[in-house]
């Protein structure tokens, strides 16, 4: 038998993919719809989602919930509190976009920065194409201590990632008009 840290659902979105239920992501996403329905600074998001959360966790028997089962379940919600306009304009996000740079680093091979910056890139263009909102960089330490090959952090560890996180700018602003693109880098 599988057993998940909690009792929520994974979620399935429309391409297939598969991401654990994230608060953060439903809160994000319905402070979107409130903002779209002329509340700016909505204080519900946070409550709602916490409600759509008890439900998954107590009520809901499937492991996989899919977007339009969610978005169902939080548009009830929102009807039931009285905002059926922050449901007409509720839609879940787009999963966010997470790159591991010290899978990337394992990839490209010990102290091989051009092909790690060549994953980087290719990675960070199937973000920006996926249309993704928010894109998550983790594992940014462990992945700059894999290519300088260095068991404790120094100051070429430092200056390396100074020049991925610009590398990173570069590559998300140079592509144009597009939607804002969140990201976070850890």
């Amino acid at each position: 038998m599988i057993s998940f840290q909690s009792n929520l659902p994974l979620v399935r979105f429309h391409d297939g993919q598969i991401m654990p239920f994230e608060r953060n992501w439903l809160v994000g996403s319905l402070a979107k719809a409130a903002s779209d329905a002329g509340y700016k600074k909505w204080w519900l998001a946070a409550h709602v989602t916490e409600s759509v959360t008890n439900y998954f966790e107590k009520d809901f028997d499937e492991t996989i919930v899919t977007i339009p089962r969610l978005e169902k379940a939080v548009q009830s919600v929102l009807q039931v509190i009285g905002y059926a306009d922050v449901a007409g304009h509720f839609q879940a996000a787009p999963p966010p976009a997470r790159i591991s740079l010290a899978e990337l680093a394992r990839d490209a091979g010990h102290g091989y920065e051009l092909m790690f910056f060549e994953l980087l890139k290719s990675r960070l263009h199937d973000a920006i194409t996926a249309k993704a909102e928010k894109l998550e960089i983790c594992d940014a330490h462990s992945g700059v201590k894999l290519l300088r090959s260095a068991k404790n952090w120094r100051k070429d560890c430092s200056g390396l990632l100074d020049e991925i996180v610009a590398f990173v700018r570069g590559e998300v602003g140079g592509t144009g008009p597009r939607q804002e693109l969140q990201v976070q880098v850890s």
